[in-house]
């Protein structure tokens, strides 16, 4: 990354991070793979959320849940190693071995336990490949229109993305690809000076990722997720069929909540950020009270 984009892009984040609550702490917390920056907001003694953004989104990407979720419980929000903020990648990340490890050293690192792992996107295939390989530390899971988890990427997600990282038609493709994951052209232009658009898209432009495609999640690690899960699927997503997902979900994860929102598009954690925390809260609340 060059000078001026690592500039543009702090620019961004810093921006996005002004309009979250003020962290009660931050960490860059130590792993085998590099340093995972997280910030903790809020400062209850509950069992801990751990949040993980979708692709490029960074903390800034929760700001429309955040403040309802940390004023539930302490909330310790991360951002990705290898993917754009305040991580460091030191060495290279090839399986989703590898991407458990990390993830399981951070929460190692911080002393958690009992965690409500929250993941959207990206973070949710992250947040339920930990779930199946390193559980130990986890109370529940939840995952918001998670890639490669219940469903496979679609060709056309793959032809799009693909297209973002071309020379001389990637700031064009990019714009389209983000139009596009939003299912509103209109909505997303308009929203292109929000904060949290301006970190994806600034994140998207000035780093090169260098992490492997996730994998589906297999029908026996599937199985073996004797957690908590509630699972909110986007009715009209790009990144899977929802139909299918929802149905392989409910069928290997018999105990599971699997809800499919009709009108939700990827960008569910944003598009309905009051519903998103309630279900979140409601299905904690339930948790707790359960015998």
């Amino acid at each position: 990354m060059s000078a001026r984009a690592r500039a543009d892009f702090d620019t961004a984040y810093d921006r996005g991070m002004r309009a979250l609550p003020e962290p009660d702490r931050h960490w860059d917390v130590r792993t085998g793979f590099g340093s995972a920056r997280v910030y903790r907001f809020g400062s209850g003694d509950g069992p801990p959320l751990v949040l993980l953004p979708g692709r490029a989104g960074t903390v800034v990407m929760w700001e429309p849940n955040l403040r309802a979720l940390a004023a539930r419980a302490p909330v310790y929000a991360v951002d990705l190693i290898g993917e754009p903020g305040r991580s460091e990648q030191t060495a290279p990340i090839r399986s989703g071995a590898d991407q458990a490890s990390w993830l399981a050293d951070v929460l190692s690192e911080l002393d958690l336990s009992g965690v409500h792992l929250v993941g959207y996107s990206f973070g949710g295939w992250l947040a339920a490949n930990l779930a199946v390989r390193r559980p130990e530390r986890l109370a529940s899971l939840t995952v918001l229109d998670p890639v490669q988890t219940f469903a496979r990427f679609p060709a056309a997600l793959i032809v799009r993305s693909a297209l973002t990282v071309v020379p001389g038609i990637r700031g064009r493709a990019r714009e389209s690809f983000l139009r596009w994951m939003s299912g509103d052209a209109d909505a997303a232009a308009a929203g292109s000076d929000d904060p949290v658009v301006r970190v994806i898209d600034e994140g998207m432009r000035t780093y090169r990722i260098a992490l492997p495609t996730p994998t589906l999640l297999t029908g026996t690690q599937l199985r073996r997720l004797h957690l908590p899960v509630l699972a909110l699927i986007a009715g009209r997503s790009v990144i899977h069929d929802a139909g299918r997902a929802a149905d392989r979900a409910r069928r290997l994860l018999p105990h599971a909540r699997v809800e499919v929102w009709p009108s939700a598009t990827h960008a569910i954690a944003g598009e309905f950020p009051d519903d998103v925390s309630t279900r979140i809260l409601t299905f904690l609340d339930d948790l707790e009270a359960a015998p």
